[in-house]
This record gives C-alpha cells, structure tokens and sequence, in this order.
C-alpha cells in the first residue's frame, strides 16, 4: 500500500509540474488575495506600546513617502520638456499615494506621542512629523508643475534647465540626508537652497527686462513666475528636511538651529555656496533671445 500510494504521488508530481504555472494563475483566479488597507499593510499600531519599533516603522515608511515624492518631483520636471499621458498619470498617482502616506503617518505619529515616550522618541516624533509635511508638498508642487502648460523658448528653457539641476540635485540631498542620517549631505543642501533662490530672483530680473523690450508675452510670464515660485519652495522643502537631520543630529529641537549657525560667518557655507553657484550659472543675458 505504501508502495503504491508513493508511486501515485510521484506520478501525479510529474504529470503536474509542467502545468505549476498555470495551477498557479488558476488559482491566484478562484482566490484572489485578500485586500488590505495601506494603513493596515505599512504600520501596526500594536508597536504603538513599543515607541522605538513604531519610529522605526515610521521611518521606513517616511523614507518611502519621501522617494515617491521626490521621484513624482523629477518626473514633473521631466514633465517640462517631455510630455506625456503615461508621465502626467504616473505623477498624478504618485500624488494621491503621497497625501494617503501623509495622513496615515501622522494619525500613528500623534497616536505615538499620546503614549509614554522618552524626550527623544518624542523629538523624532516631532520631526517626522515636519519631513512628512515637507515631503507632502514637494509632491504637491509636482502636479503644479505637470499642470502648467509651457511654450517657452531655447533660451528660456536654458535658463530653466539650470533652475532646474539645482533642484534636481537638491532632492538628491536632502533624501540622502534623511534616509542615511548623511550629516555632510545635509549640509550641502543650505548653499544650494541659497542658490536656487538666487538663481530665481536673477530669471525674474531677465524675464521683467524681456517683457520691457516687448520680447515676451504676459501670459507667458504669468507661467514663467508661477513656475519659478513653485520650484523655489521645493527646495524650500528640501532645507526644512536637511534642517530636521542636522537638528536631531544635535538635539535640538527648536526649528533649524543648526541651519542657521551654518550660514553664520561660516567659509565651509560660502565654499560650498560658490562651487554650487558656479556650477548652475546662467548664460550671459546678452546671449538670450525671447521666451
């Protein structure tokens, strides 16, 4: 019996397994996966009672929030030069997950700090709570940006182009900053803040003097200056981010000390301030022909 029985099994194993994917599909068909919340999936609130493993989680989770946005924020840009529906729905997506991580974080977050916490658990608590607004509006102002439609010339797209590696890079930054505890990328991402301002006061200054020459339309500008601000906040955004890091890194708590001792009498800021500044220049205004 026992012989025979282990003859079937091997035989019907055999017969089977060329069909294993197909067995598979069918009955993935008959009985789908149970559907599960997000909230559900990414944070347990039994960690609640253990505050270290629920900042953990959270950061996880943050640090996912904080690549959507980021990556739905290079898309937008792309977006600028390239348009198409796949990229404008990929955004539009990466959006709308982006504001469903932003509220799912911070109810466990203020259900965190209602518990029994240590000063620090409760400090991280507080910064998670700045990144994950920060990194719900870089996502914001990437459908800002897919939203807007752009006729601009070559010399205007150069000038973007150089407005627009700066906040490229900046990203870059202040995620490296955030996901790897990275004190010197943190530290670069106040010069290169300081840059892209610079950078979009000086092509407003341009754009003012094309529309005095008559070489650009209103309506154009209207776009130009809405795009400018849009960019400008997120790197707004990124410094709020790379602050938070170098504040934990020193305990503070209050908002940005350590941002605004860095840009104090400080030739590491203005070394780092210069190489970034040279690095984004803009061409010679004299070169440029109309938006």
């Amino acid at each position: 019996i026992a012989v025979a029985h282990s003859a079937f099994n091997i035989l019907c194993t055999a017969l089977l397994l060329p069909m294993s994917g197909v067995l598979e599909a069918v009955a993935k068909k008959i009985i789908p996966d149970a559907k599960t919340s997000e909230k559900d999936v990414e944070l347990d609130e039994r960690l609640l009672d253990t505050p270290p493993l629920a900042l953990e989680s959270c950061r996880r989770v943050t640090a996912e929030m904080g690549e959507l946005s980021v990556s739905a924020m290079k898309e937008s840009i792309k977006i600028l030069t390239l348009y198409t529906d796949k990229l404008a729905e990929d955004i539009r997506e990466k959006e709308e997950k982006t504001d469903r991580y932003e509220d799912m974080l911070g109810t466990y977050l203020v259900k965190l700090s209602s518990n029994r916490v240590s000063d620090a658990d409760s400090a991280e608590v507080t910064e998670l709570l700045k990144m994950i607004g920060d990194f719900e509006r870089i996502s914001d102002h990437a459908e800002e940006l897919r939203q807007k439609g752009l006729s601009f010339s070559e010399a205007a797209m150069d000038e973007l182009r150089s407005l627009t590696g700066a906040v490229g890079e900046i990203l870059d930054l202040s995620m490296d900053a955030f996901v790897r505890s990275d004190l010197e990328a943190a530290a670069k991402v106040e010069p290169l803040e300081q840059v892209v301002d610079d950078l979009k006061e000086s092509m407003r200054t341009r754009h003012m003097i094309r529309l005095q020459r008559g070489e650009c339309s209103i309506d154009a500008g209207f776009v130009w200056s809405d795009l400018l601000t849009d960019l400008e906040r997120v790197a707004d955004h990124c410094s709020n981010i790379a602050g938070c890091v170098l504040d934990a890194a020193r305990n503070n708590v209050g908002l940005h000390e350590a941002l605004r001792e860095f840009r104090v009498d400080n030739q590491e800021f203005m070394d780092q301030y210069d190489r970034f500044a040279g690095r984004y220049a803009l061409s010679d205004m004299n070169d440029q022909i109309t938006i």
